[in-house]
């Protein structure tokens, strides 16, 4: 901002360091140059975003980058006080400018697109000043636009108005296909999902009520309301998710599960759908998985020093059969992932049965079950044994006969990956026993058995540290973590959004089986008796290990307390 705005450089030096930052694939930046030249009123950078290819915020980057001018996102902005009196609000609309008042001689504004001159050279015109040029991101340049010129509506209040009133109110089929596919409905459900990314969200809840509709976004583990539809669109939006996800959207009385693959901010996902129907209407809930950034890396998931040396000392059995456990969206998934990606070598033959397959693993044979035609984990299991396979990695161990599969298989000479729902490395071996395996063979097949939860990651740059009260330091015995005096704790910037946490760090407590806790089992022993054996091998709990990376300022201690609370 401190010189006056240049000439435009093509766009060709925008592309080029969105291709060399990673940011835009040379496949897809031709496919939009042929669509530039078939469609007439788009730009080659318009279509960038519009297909989805890169995400604004990475294109006003670029901008930033090739133009060598600021980059300014809508939180760090101060409008003026008046709009500009010679500036026509249409002009400013259609070239996405926003003006922020005076700087120096001339006139400081955003541009959503800095390479357009003719729209800088006619600003510079009207206002008969210079013009200072910051870039921004284009929805929010719209947003601040509607802040200053319009009624102060959102994205979503802009587009809600284009919507009719009664598209909800109808129960033909055809009528609400058709209304599924118009416009303002499609450019709702892309605002939705857009958002999710937006807000690093691994599930979108969109769930229909009696007078309104409600969508929610889990982001690091935590439910968020966020900005939704009338209720009136309810049944609209869910069918347009119906199609989209190649459901039957006639049938609204049995629970659907689907698949939406497409492009969002120039990131690939994939979309587990689930449809329940409810009072009002049916409930939909679709699970995120961005493809491009799971990280299928220990150390980056929160396992590190002895405990990761400890579980990756297990992972080399060349038999034997090794559990990870937790409750619902604890990362067990990620965690196996992450084992199989280690161990995904040349020499060994690794097969998979999974319900649902979440991530593809090249080199890796993945077997999705299908109930319906019954081809469940038993029956995959019973064939993939002839297939010769080194690993086998199960997605769960659901019944008694998948045990009894996976058992027999490790003591022919497979290394078996699974998970089971469990609170507590210990519980897994009582919930073995209830469901009918033997002591026996629990004894001589599982080598190991791993614990997780995830707790919420400060932000390293905005955490607030503080002296922990004796109190804390009593209650929890926090001087068994830290050698540090005195002891500190964190707590999270509230005020700031995502409440003063991004991403989430596992937790996790590994048992690892040794000659104690076969004795105990083959008497039976109960699950306390079996953990007290644990620690004494050296196991630290959940809890205990919350309360390391508490100190260590990775978490906060109530976060610590919310997730480990009850075990």
């Amino acid at each position: 901002m401190d010189s006056h705005y240049l000439p435009t450089q093509g766009v060709e030096q925008v592309c080029a360091w969105l291709l060399d930052n990673g940011h835009l694939k040379a496949s897809d930046l031709e496919r939009a140059r042929w669509l530039a030249q078939e469609s007439e009123g788009s730009t080659l950078v318009e279509l960038l975003t519009r297909l989805g290819l890169v995400s604004e915020l990475d294109l006003a980057k670029a901008w930033a980058a090739t133009l060598q001018a600021p980059l300014l996102l809508a939180d760090a902005v101060q409008l003026c006080e008046e709009p500009l009196p010679t500036v026509n609000e249409r002009f400013l609309r259609h070239y996405r400018l926003v003006p922020l008042g005076i700087h120096g001689d001339g006139i400081h504004v955003l541009a959503a697109n800095p390479g357009d001159d003719y729209a800088l050279q006619a600003l510079r015109y009207a206002c008969e000043k210079p013009v200072y040029v910051s870039v921004g991101a284009a929805s929010e340049v719209d947003a601040l636009i509607e802040k200053l010129y319009g009624q102060g509506r959102s994205a979503m209040g802009s587009l809600i108005e284009t919507l009719d009133e009664h598209s909800g109110a109808e129960d033909d089929i055809e009528h609400l296909r058709d209304l599924a596919s118009e416009a303002p409905v499609i450019r709702l459900v892309n605002l939705i999902l857009q958002r999710a990314v937006e807000q690093r969200a691994s599930d979108i809840h969109i769930e229909p009520f009696e007078s309104q509709l409600k969508v929610r976004y889990r982001i690091d583990g935590v439910l968020h309301e966020a900005e939704a539809p009338p209720s009136t669109s309810s049944a609209a939006i869910i069918s347009r998710l119906k199609i989209m996800a190649r459901l039957d959207i006639a049938e609204r009385r049995l629970p659907q599960d689907g698949r939406i693959m497409l492009r969002i901010q120039g990131k690939e996902l994939d979309l587990r759908v689930s449809t329940v129907p409810t009072s009002f209407g049916e409930s939909v809930v679709m699970r995120l998985l961005d493809r491009q950034t799971v990280s299928f890396d220990f150390p980056s998931l929160g396992m590190d020093g002895e405990r990761l040396s400890t579980f990756l000392d297990v992972l080399e059995n060349p038999h034997g059969i090794l559990l990870v456990t937790g409750p619902t969206g604890s990362g067990k998934t990620t965690t196996l992932y992450t084992a199989l990606s280690r161990l995904n070598t040349a020499e060994r033959k690794i097969i998979t049965v999974e319900d649902p397959v979440e991530y593809q693993l090249e080199g890796i044979n993945q077997i999705q079950v299908k109930p319906s035609i019954g081809l469940d984990f038993a029956g995959a299991l019973r064939s993939i044994v002839r297939q010769d396979p080194d690993v086998i990695m199960i997605g769960e161990m659901r019944d008694l006969e998948t045990c009894r599969i996976a058992i027999q298989s490790s003591l022919t000479g497979h290394l078996v990956l699974s998970t089971l729902h469990t609170n507590s490395a210990a519980a897994s071996i009582t919930r073995l026993l209830d469901m009918g395996v033997e002591s026996y063979l629990i004894a001589s097949t599982v080598k190991g058995i791993l614990a997780q939860r995830l707790v919420r990651r400060l932000d390293p740059l905005t955490r607030v540290p503080f002296e922990a009260p004796p109190e804390l330091i009593a209650e929890h015995g926090l001087e068994r973590f830290t050698t540090q005096r005195p002891i500190m704790l964190y707590r999270p910037a509230s005020e700031l959004p995502g409440g003063g946490y991004h991403g989430r760090s596992a937790i996790t407590e590994l048992l690892v089986m040794n000659e104690e806790l076969r004795s105990l089992l083959m008497r039976q022993a109960d699950a306390a008796t079996l953990e007290q054996a644990a620690r004494r091998g050296g196991l630290r709990t959940l809890y205990e290990e919350g309360l390391r990376q508490a100190v260590a300022g990775i978490t906060s201690l109530e976060e610590v307390l919310r997730v480990t609370r009850g075990d």
